[in-house]
């Protein structure tokens, strides 16, 4: 199972705290818009996503059909066969793609410990 790019997604309390803080690590903007409370730092192929007021926890997130960069790919597992591949392994899931649509989609679930987990294709 190919889940994509990986990412960490942020509750953040102070957005441009975050991103003052998180320059000093080397990460740059590369999307999102901190006037609207969120935006995407990236460090070589690591991204991280800041997010104020949007959700209370951090999310685990991943995306399928991208890279690293967040450049589409040609070929990559559809978010709504990564999510009927996990259902018939008995995961439950929080929200649901619509398994008729195609193109962007999204579900999540939650892990053991309670961490929340984010598939969101975005192609």
């Amino acid at each position: 199972m190919k889940l994509g790019a990986f990412s960490i997604s942020l509750a953040v309390k102070d957005i441009q705290a975050s991103i003052a803080f998180y320059s000093k690590l080397g990460f740059e903007p590369v999307g999102g818009d901190a006037d609207q409370g969120w935006i995407i730092l990236r460090n070589d192929t690591t991204n991280i996503g800041l997010f104020q007021g949007m959700f209370e926890n951090n999310i685990l997130t991943f995306n399928p059909g991208w890279s690293a960069k967040a450049e589409a790919l040609e070929a990559f597992e559809d978010v709504r066969d990564l999510q009927k591949k996990l259902k018939e392994q008995g995961i439950d899931l929080i929200e649901e793609a619509d398994e008729a649509g195609e193109g962007p989609a999204s579900f999540t679930l939650v892990d053991p410990d309670g961490n929340p987990i984010l598939v969101d294709q975005h192609v």
